[in-house]
């Protein structure tokens, strides 16, 4: 008798303990990031005042710009261009005005472009921004997929192309950090499938090479920590840290103010979330999950689940006369048996809990497995954004043609159609934002990636950039 009392007291005051935990953590996470976004945006803004100064104080200094331009493009027909993709919440070159997603690694090459695309809209949208960013033109999401996701169907306009000349004669090498490197995967089955109106000559051949660096090919379980469902791996949980973030952009987007967004931009403009659009009566759906991206599951989490990774590497191959590298990243060890951060001092103060969380993942006992043979263990080791298993190559649900380098020389020549990877021990941050967080690491790991693209990677006779005049 007694011990059923004391049951039935234990369970409730156990299930609000557990209920108390996971909005302590909601609160230190959105506090944690919140501060973090504010940190990055004044950065951006103090960069942007310091310059105006300057102009004024130094109006002798300023850049030709059409001449440096002109001197670029010169170039272009010589040496292909390394294109490096953005992952989710990043930005591209123009936005947050002095700012460099890459920390100013787009430095140390001739021949680097860095596109601006939406920071959360899905995979596919991004991968049809990034067409139209180097080729020119309007931006075109297709009439079937803008009808079923509901949002309009053209976009922004680039005028003029960054690589117009881009075409099976003259290939492109792509980087892609984190969700950027499933971007580029799409677009090239995009070129593959010959998937872009008015251009009926492409195939996977436009693309020369694909670097990934601490690339999302298989998801991620920090997306069912952040408020993913994990029986679905679509529809969100009531009360998470992806709700805040959800009503955070619709109110952003609705706002609409022109200066906040020429900073910063989400990318959901095509689907007409501006308050002189949509209206009040437009946000209060919006914000009730009626309608907007966040309902129709256009998005970049869905897509970064390991359900939603699946679904789009079952439609995307390996192909043949593509060079490919990835780097993973991890910052876990294991102590007794047991998978832990590896270093306190050394992951960033925003992803050392991130990393413990994800190091203690379980999924949940009532839902089914995202796949055939999942093992939680296989999943522990961590960045504190992505699983390590992830990042290694394409692997859910096919294998894709795969290999273990411990160092460079060791895969000399490169093989294409490989996915060649190594393991490398960072947490997901060290080589973007920052430089000097990484140290000798970011010259190390973006020196050999740029090396690899002019010096070991071509189908034809290259001409170097210190050889062009």
């Amino acid at each position: 008798m007694f011990e059923a009392v004391l049951s039935g007291f234990l369970k409730p005051m156990f299930g609000l303990w557990i209920g108390v935990l996971q909005l302590s953590e909601l609160f230190v996470s959105s506090v944690v990031h919140l501060a973090y976004g504010f940190y990055i945006f004044s950065s951006a803004v103090a960069l942007d005042v310091t310059q105006i100064f300057g102009e004024h104080l130094r109006p002798s200094l300023r850049i030709d710009v059409e001449m440096e331009n002109e001197t670029q493009k010169a170039k272009s027909d010589a040496v292909p261009p390394i294109v490096l993709v953005h992952g989710i919440f990043g930005f591209g070159q123009g936005k947050l005005r002095g700012l460099s997603y890459f920390a100013g690694a787009e430095k140390k090459d001739e021949r680097v472009l860095v596109p601006d695309l939406g920071s959360l809209t899905s995979i596919y949208d991004r991968a049809r921004e990034l067409f139209y960013y180097l080729k020119g033109g309007q931006v075109d999401y297709g009439e079937e997929h803008s009808r079923a996701y509901g949002h309009a169907q053209f976009g922004k306009i680039y005028d003029q192309g960054n690589y117009p000349e881009w075409d099976e004669d003259h290939p492109i090498h792509f980087v892609g950090h984190s969700a950027g490197a499933q971007v580029v995967r799409v677009l090239q089955q995009m070129l593959a499938d010959k998937a872009f109106k008015g251009y009926e000559n492409t195939s996977e051949n436009w693309v020369l090479s694909i670097t990934s660096l601490s690339g999302a090919f298989n998801g991620t379980t920090r997306a069912y920590l952040d408020g993913m469902q994990a029986e679905d791996g679509r529809s969100l949980k009531h009360i998470c840290l992806l709700q805040l973030c959800r009503l955070g952009v619709i109110m952003y987007d609705w706002l609409d103010l022109a200066w906040l967004k020429s900073y910063y931009n989400f990318g959901f403009d095509h689907f007409d979330m501006s308050w002189k659009k949509s209206g009040v009566s437009g946000l209060a759906d919006f914000l009730l999950g009626n309608s907007g991206p966040f309902a129709s599951g256009d998005w970049i989490l869905p897509d970064l689940t390991i359900q939603g990774s699946m679904r789009l590497n079952t439609r995307l191959s390996t192909f043949l006369n593509t060079f490919y590298f990835s780097y993973a990243t991890t910052c876990t060890k294991k102590v007794l048996g047991i998978t832990v951060p590896s270093n306190i001092f050394g992951i960033h103060h925003l992803l050392f809990l991130r990393v413990l969380q994800m190091s203690q993942w379980r999924h949940p006992p009532n839902a089914l497995p995202p796949y055939k043979g999942y093992k939680d263990a296989d999943w522990q080791d961590n960045d504190g954004a992505l699983n390590t298993i992830s990042m290694t190559y394409p692997r859910i649900p096919i294998e894709q043609p795969n290999r273990f380098v411990v160092k460079d020389s060791d895969c000399q020549p490169l093989q294409p159609g490989i996915w060649y990877y190594k393991i490398v021990e960072a947490d997901h941050i060290l080589f973007i934002v920052n430089r000097e967080r990484a140290g000798m690491k970011f010259d190390l790991i973006y020196d050999s990636i740029f090396e690899r693209c002019r010096k070991h990677v071509f189908r034809t006779k290259q001409v170097l950039p210190n050889q062009v005049q």
